[in-house]
Formats: structure tokens, sequence, C-alpha cells
């Protein structure tokens, strides 16, 4: 077990001003693996002041010189990429090959497309008579979540330290030592002090002094609603910019004449990814009635192939989810389902076999399950899929949008040009068409309670830029 002490605050580690302590579990095996500090309002405010400090240097530092600064914090990332992964198996639970492959070589790559961005973004522009400039909005208050810990912290810090903000983060407490190297990357690759900050610590704490801190220009939070609407109206009642990334129930339509097996196999690997803790994850899967029942029994051939175990061994492809508190709300969402009458294809409640110790959850599958059930409503968070079956692509598409939700989506189609009209009618802010892979440099957000703002790209960069006219 490692103990770590200290917060990165102005360039260097200093000690935290509390005595607090959160333990670092490794999901798999409930052992406790490192301790980091539980940073209070006077750590949050000690790191905001820096963050001020440095903000009229690093934003009038010119963009092709913060492109540097950036592309050596790429370099860092990948040159303890290996390390970042072991440590992102050990404190979420993520399978090694996933690990190296998803959580930490998107964000390498993430950062590298934030220092071109940087270095070839027209931060000036002629309107007419008039000058618009783009300029940053200030100081960033990043509140990341636990389920993609590096990939989150880059989405945020990079786009900010391109805009020229300085930025206070705030990583989940279950994920907090990927943080902490994150950090060290930072230092290693010579970025001013101040401009980048980390504070470790509990939401209802740090997380709250860092959101309602007069001196916070920009919240840019991403977790569950429920925390995004209390962060908002937060922010709302000091007129601070906020960027919200929140919580999805995204559907997988596949439409009649579509590769059936090749649709279901895709799905499956989405929702069985990072245990299902994705917030975009395709968690309802909508079929023809007169496909379904092919539908159901390839899902659940496909999902047998996902076998839960040890996330250190190389062949495993689920491991567990992150604490006991998401595995009892998944296995209540499953009890639910049942309960309000889907069947279980395969899965269910109980603990994998021989795996009663960590926190893992058996993979599982519903059918019969109408658009009103709590598992077609609500979001799980887990490794369960739920099958509806449709009469009509009318039906198709209302079901598709009946939810509070609209972060992802999918259509498959034999036609891809119908594939893309159908995906025009979904609300939603992003939806893969036939098995169109990720885009890093595509926005990424969310219509309705899924989110205000995006990530990823020109559209990420964005958000950390506001607007001034010169008129001329």
């Amino acid at each position: 077990m490692s103990a770590h002490d200290g917060m990165y605050i102005d360039g260097s580690w200093r000690p935290a001003e509390g005595s607090d302590r959160i333990d670092v579990v490794n999901p798999a095996d409930e052992q406790v693996i490192g301790t980091v500090p539980a940073g209070t309002a006077a750590d949050v405010d000690a790191a905001v002041r820096a963050a001020r400090t440095a903000l009229p240097r690093w934003a009038a530092t010119a963009p092709a010189e913060r492109a540097k600064y950036l592309t050596a914090l790429r370099d860092a990332l990948a040159a303890r990429q290996t390390e970042i992964a072991a440590t992102i198996t050990a404190e979420l639970g993520a399978p090694t090959g996933f690990a190296q492959r998803v959580h930490t070589g998107l964000p390498i790559a993430v950062t590298g497309s934030f220092a071109e961005l940087a270095a070839s973004h027209p931060f000036e522009e002629r309107v007419g008579s008039s000058v618009v400039l783009h300029e940053p909005v200030g100081v960033v208050g990043a509140i990341t979540p636990w389920n993609y810990p590096l990939h989150q912290i880059v989405a945020k810090v990079a786009p900010a330290l391109a805009a020229g903000c300085t930025i206070v983060l705030k990583p989940a407490e279950d994920t907090p030592l990927t943080a902490r190297l994150f950090a060290e990357c930072v230092d290693a690759a010579g970025i001013p002090a101040g401009v980048f900050n980390l504070v470790t610590g509990l939401g209802p704490v740090a997380g709250q002094a860092l959101a309602e801190h007069p001196d916070v220009d920009l919240v840019s939070f991403t977790g569950s609603t429920a925390v995004g609407k209390r962060i908002g109206a937060l922010a709302g009642g000091a007129v601070k910019r906020v960027a919200l990334e929140l919580g999805g129930k995204s559907a997988n339509v596949i439409l009649p004449g579509a590769d059936l097996a090749k649709a279901i196999a895709a799905n499956v690997a989405d929702v069985m990814r990072n245990s299902g803790q994705s917030c975009n994850a395709l968690t309802r899967t909508l079929v023809h009635a007169d496909q379904y029942a092919e539908a159901v029994h390839l899902a659940a051939e496909t999902v047998a192939t996902y076998v839960p175990g040890d996330p250190a061994d190389p062949g495993v492809r689920l491991g567990p989810v992150v604490n006991a508190e998401q595995r009892e709300r998944v296995r209540g969402y499953i009890a639910k389902g049942v309960e309000e009458g889907a069947r279980i294809v395969t899965g269910g409640k109980d603990a994998p076999e021989g795996l009663e110790k960590g926190y893992f959850v058996r993979p599982t599958v519903f059918a019969d399950v109408t658009p009103q059930m709590t598992i077609a409503q609500e979001e799980i968070f887990g490794p369960v899929l739920s099958l509806l079956a449709y009469e009509t692509e009318d039906e198709a598409a209302a079901i598709a949008n009946d939810s509070v939700y609209g972060l992802g989506g999918a259509v498959w189609a034999a036609d891809q040009d119908k594939a893309v009209a159908f995906a025009r009618r979904m609300q939603t802010g992003q939806v893969d068409i036939n098995g169109g892979g990720f885009n890093i440099l595509a926005p990424f957000g969310g219509y309705k309670q899924s989110g205000v703002g995006r990530e990823l790209g020109a559209h990420g960069l964005a958000e950390y830029l506001q607007t001034k006219s010169l008129q001329l």
C-alpha cells in the first residue's frame, strides 16, 4: 500500500490543510491499495488563489507556446502509459488491455489533438468592421468522475490549457491515484507553476468548495445528473459559466435489413466495456418485432463470451464495478427489472460463480422490456442490456426519444443514407452509424438532461473561450 501526502498547488507538492484521508480500494479484491489526503475548503482556496495568480501570464502566453507545453504533456503521459494503465486497473478494475488501449491511449491522443488545436485555432477573426477576439474564460474548476479517470481529466485540462485558462482539478475519490500521476506528468512537462493545480477530496467538501468559490470563472463537471443539477444551480446563482457532461440512456436502433449479428455483437461489446460504466453506453437495443427473438438469442450468446474475472489477467475482458455501492445499485436495478416483468435471458443479481470477493456483477440481458420500465428509463451504469421490440420506424424513433437523457445513440441499416435519416430524428448529441468509430475531434456532449456544452475538438476548446468584439 502507498500512502500519498500533499496536494499539487502552485507547481509543487504541499501538505494538506487537514489530516483526514481517503482510502483507495482495489475493486477486484476489496484491498486498500493506497491513501490520499481528503482536501478541505482551505486547500481548494489555496489552489484557486494559485490559479488566479498564474492566469495573467498564462493567458498572455502565445498559443504556439501553449501548444509546446501540451505536446510535452502528451509525451510525459506516453512515457508513463504502462504505469498509468496499471494504476487504472488497480483502482478502477478496468481490464489490462482496455486500460492500456482506451483508458490511457485515448487521452494521450486527445492531449496531442489539443496541442495541435492550440497552434492552429483562430483566436481572433474579422467580422465586417470588427475584430472578434476569443479569450480565455479564466480560472476553471474541474470536477471529474471515476469511470474514465484519465480521459475525463484530459478532456477538461487539455482544452483549458490550450485556451489560456488556469485550472484546479478535483478528481473522483475512487480514482485519485491516476490524477496524482497526471499531476506528475504536468510537472515533468514544465507547465508553469499555478497553471494546473490538484486537490484530492470528497465531492460534498472539496468539490462543493470548488464549485462555490467566487474566484472560479467556469465549473466543468462530469458525473451524475443529480449532482450536475446542484452544480448548475450553484454556478447559476453566481452567474458563472458551467459545462456539464451528465448521464445517458442511449438507444441502439437496428432497422430491418441491417446486419443483425454484427449490430448485436457491437452493441454487447459497447455495454460490456468498462463493466457498463460508460455514460454513453448503448443500453437500450431496439429491434423490429420480426427479428426480436433472433436478437435476444444472439445477445445471450455474445454476452456468454464476457466472463467476469481478475482485471489484471490479460485474458479477462470484464472486470468488477468500481465499489460496493455501485455493485448494489446495479443489482438493485436487475431486481427491479424482474419485479416489473422483464425476463432475464442471461445473468442476474447474484454474484458471478467463484467471485464472491470483489465488486463483480453478472453481465445481464433483459428481454420483454417495455419503454416505461425502470430499466428502460434510468441509467444503471453496469453491464446490463435491455432489448425492446418495435413495429414501425416511427415507433422506434418515439421509443428512442422517450428519455430524459440524450447523450449517445446508434443506428444500423442496410443503407447508410437511411441510417443517417433516422439518426437525424434522434434527440441526442452523438449517433454512431453502422458501427462508426469514436472520433476525438468530434464534439461530445448531450441534449436534455445529459448536459450542457461539448467536449473534444474545436467545440471542446470553445467551451473555455469567451468573446470580445473590437469595433473598428
